[in-house]
């Protein structure tokens, strides 16, 4: 049962036994294969170092539409939120994470949903076509793509790298603010102060980062001063799904050409920019959150869409 905030929490064992965590929105109702037939779910999937919390009031927004009621699953990775720790921390990689996602998927019996990927999500989601694409009815990217900018990585390894320790939740919207501000002019207090809020858990009264430390060395290990692959194959395996992609117009991952890029090679694809934001856009800001509801609507019944900016 859902609960004053409008969630239910779910938890299920991985392949190797971890409980992992997702957050559920919608009325019981909605839970059901027979609920809403037609309202494709949607499964929401955070960044590297974030957690269901991301997807908070976008979830919200999505599972209450009156026009549109769904399903909404997003969540924790291992080693982040309410998931447990792996021993082993080189288990925190896109590939044991899609199929973690796939375990849960499993345990909740969805054969097919819609994905929203912000970052290290939308690389899940790229996996995933590989390894299950009956699962893919439609795709949300956030601010990622094929091609990843090294110094967009170089930028995010540096941060985490050497993030300090705030004393409490004002001193930790300083800190975002310090590091993200110039990218992410477009938001106000109250953005900042939800954003703080969503990425540190709350240790009575201090914020402590939500994620196993030990993520960092997956980041700490990567060469970026080569290359990195590109995933175009697995980008066209989507072709036959419609693609709506989000770019911060501030953001360093992902560039203006990729975005191009992507829109030359797939069939139904749609782009939007927003203005006075970076990497990764806040999804329940401005017009973002009707726009990727009405993206949904038409992929429910598989038509094209004209995403508006």
């Amino acid at each position: 049962m859902a609960s004053e905030d409008g969630y239910s929490d779910f938890f299920y064992a991985s392949h190797d036994g971890l409980k992992l965590h997702a957050r559920i929105y919608g009325t019981e109702a909605d839970y059901g294969p027979a609920a809403h037939p037609g309202n494709c779910p949607v499964v929401c999937l955070p960044g590297l170092t974030r957690n269901a919390r991301d997807f908070h009031n976008l979830a919200l927004h999505l599972a209450n539409a009156p026009e549109k009621p769904r399903r909404i699953i997003c969540f924790d990775y291992r080693g982040r939120g309410r998931s447990a720790y792996d021993s082993n921390w080189q288990n925190y990689n896109v590939g044991v994470e899609a199929a973690d996602v796939i375990a849960g998927l499993n345990a909740l019996g969805v054969g097919q949903a819609a994905f929203i990927g912000t970052s290290r999500g939308g690389l899940i989601i790229h996996v995933l076509t590989m390894m299950r694409p009956a699962l893919i009815k439609a795709v949300v990217l956030n601010d990622i793509g094929p091609v990843i900018e090294t110094a967009g990585l170089a930028h995010i390894s540096s941060y985490l790298g050497n993030a300090p320790r705030p004393a409490d939740f004002t001193e930790a919207v300083r800190i975002q603010k310090d590091v993200h501000g110039e990218a992410f002019p477009a938001l106000s207090d109250a953005d900042w102060h939800r954003f703080v809020h969503a990425i540190y858990r709350d240790e009575a009264g201090t914020p402590v980062a939500d994620y196993d430390p030990a993520l960092l060395n997956t980041v700490l290990a990567m060469d970026l001063t080569r290359p990195l692959p590109d995933l175009w194959p697995q980008f066209e395996a989507l072709a036959s799904v419609p693609v709506l992609t989000i770019r911060g117009a501030n953001s360093r991952l992902l560039s203006a050409e990729t975005l191009e890029e992507m829109r030359r090679r797939h069939p139904r694809f749609e782009a939007i920019t927003v203005e006075g934001q970076g990497h990764a856009p806040l999804l329940e800001t401005g017009n973002l959150p009707a726009t990727i509801a009405a993206f949904l609507r038409e992929a429910d019944t598989a038509t094209a869409f004209s995403a508006k900016a």
